[in-house]
């Protein structure tokens, strides 16, 4: 199995163990949920996710080759993505404006990715990785950073978002750019996911080097 086959249960196994909560049988895994919903359970064992849930307003996602369906779970969400990526040395980019994000930008990152819902987003989402940003004046208007670690050589470009007032203009490029600029120095490869039908989205992707590696579905599933 290639490692971004089920990138959060590669990711969870290996470079991200340190967040995973598993089941009292070892057979299902979330990552922290402050960091997010991911979920994955070992082959044959999708029954072992309800053990996740916390209750009824907990949800679990699951980003994998086909639709997933559990007896006794609702799917809240099913839909298709498109995984993409970029094994290719980034082009190089001019990254004046860009700024690391911090701590004491955790606000208004939260408060961006909430409006232009470039994901699911938590209170530690911001710590998977690096994020970078644009400002006008005091205001961030754009971001992007990093997810899933699923193995070596590998790293998730995410949280890409732009305030709908700034679009555009050419930031979100910007951005993943600088973003891949730090995968590629410290030697992984990029890639991402997209909604399938985010025909403006990945046509920005396929611009900065992504191809379409295959099709994937993010199912959410929650408590019946």
């Amino acid at each position: 199995m290639h490692p971004l086959d089920r990138p959060f249960w590669t990711a969870l196994n290996t470079r991200q163990s340190h967040l995973a909560q598993w089941n009292s049988a070892q057979t299902a895994v979330r990552i922290d949920p402050d960091y997010g919903p991911f979920a994955n359970a070992a082959p044959g064992h999708n029954a072992a996710l309800s053990d996740l849930l916390a209750g009824p307003e907990d949800e679990i996602w699951l980003v994998e080759p086909e639709e997933v369906t559990v007896p006794g779970l609702i799917a809240k969400l099913t839909a298709p993505l498109v995984q993409m990526v970029s094994q290719a040395p980034p082009p190089e980019a001019d990254f004046t404006g860009i700024v690391p994000l911090d701590e004491s930008h955790a606000d208004q990152m939260a408060a961006l990715a909430l409006a232009t819902k470039p994901g699911p987003w938590g209170p530690k989402t911001r710590l998977y990785g690096q994020f970078y940003g644009m400002f006008d004046g005091a205001k961030l208007i754009a971001m992007a950073g990093e997810r899933a670690r699923p193995g070596d050589g590998w790293a998730e470009v995410s949280g890409v978002c732009t305030d709908p007032d700034y679009r555009g203009r050419g930031l979100a490029r910007r951005l993943i750019l600088r973003v891949m600029a730090d995968l590629s120095a410290r030697g992984d490869a990029a890639y991402l996911h997209s909604w399938a039908g985010n025909a403006g989205a990945i046509a920005l992707y396929e611009q900065l080097g992504f191809t379409i590696r295959r099709p994937m579905v993010a199912s959410v599933l929650a408590l019946g």
